[in-house]
């Protein structure tokens, strides 16, 4: 039986985090994983939430995160990311499913970005990986 990945998706950056989502789901179809659900968040900040409603359902079997935070004038970035990832971990441990890191950032220019598309293909074999090692 194929592995039921979720993906939360950030919108802002969008032209980032679309080709993110895509080679993530080409990468998830080339393992053999599915993904039954996609759901869509304004930004990177608002993606802990949207895990834990998905874990909720019980229906996948690991979410992978999609997301792309780069500098600004201020800090903002670094603190959006590091709540965001601590939230993250956070969930994987109380639901005790994979919940795979695919955020880019912080402290990267817009072209920096585009190089690190692939955050999300390492994100979903993290994701992968994990479930089939459940005795980890």
């Amino acid at each position: 039986m194929a592995i039921k990945l979720g993906f939360v998706v950030s919108e802002f950056n969008r032209d980032i985090t679309y080709m993110m989502e895509v080679e993530g789901k080409e990468h998830a179809a080339f393992l053999g994983a599915e993904v039954t659900e996609c759901v869509y968040v304004p930004g990177a900040y608002d993606i802990p939430l949207a895990i834990k409603r998905m874990l909720d359902k019980g229906a996948v079997d690991a979410v992978v995160s999609i997301g792309c935070v780069i500098e600004g004038a201020t800090q903002h970035d670094e603190i959006v990311l590091q709540h965001a990832s601590r939230k993250i971990i956070d969930l994987s441990l109380e639901y005790g499913k994979p919940v795979a890191l695919g955020i880019s950032g912080p402290g990267m220019t817009r072209l920096e970005a585009h190089e690190r598309i692939d955050y999300a293909k390492r994100a979903v074999e993290s994701a992968v990986k994990m479930v089939r090692r459940a005795d980890v």
